[in-house]
């Protein structure tokens, strides 16, 4: 398994860390607040607020290593999308009937992962391509 070393890389998971760890404390502690306003109930926003502090936890680790998994890094990536992909189909599919500011959070939250991982990316190309140059 090769190693990535690349500070831009661990900055762009450190950024996703404190954006899940702050959504994730929103959503898990004030989702009562929020279901007005973005027309999202508690039962959907607190699990997904627990699971966004966890997953934060996990980042600002990974965040902390000097040479990461390529594959683990990948993983990373496929997970961003697959949130993104999720996240415009709870409210294609009507899973979700959000008010207008809660669909604007959805896609815009949905638009920031697939930008995650768009970095992510570029990070692994941009590693592999110095690595060959080397």
């Amino acid at each position: 398994m090769t190693a990535v070393r690349s500070p831009f890389l661990r900055t762009v998971i450190a950024l996703d860390a404190a954006v899940c760890g702050l959504g994730g404390a929103v959503f898990a502690f004030d989702a009562g607040l929020l279901e007005g306003p973005l027309g999202l109930s508690p039962s959907l926003m607190q699990p997904v607020g627990g699971f966004l502090l966890v997953y934060a936890g996990l980042l600002a680790w990974l965040a902390t290593r000097p040479a990461l998994p390529r594959a683990g890094v990948w993983a990373l990536v496929a997970f961003n999308l697959i949130w993104a992909a999720e996240s415009v189909a709870l409210v294609a599919l009507g899973f979700a009937q959000p008010t207008t500011l809660g669909l604007a959070a959805i896609l815009g939250q949905a638009a920031g992962a697939a930008v995650v991982a768009d970095l992510q990316w570029l990070a692994l190309r941009r590693h592999r391509r110095e690595a060959v140059a080397a």
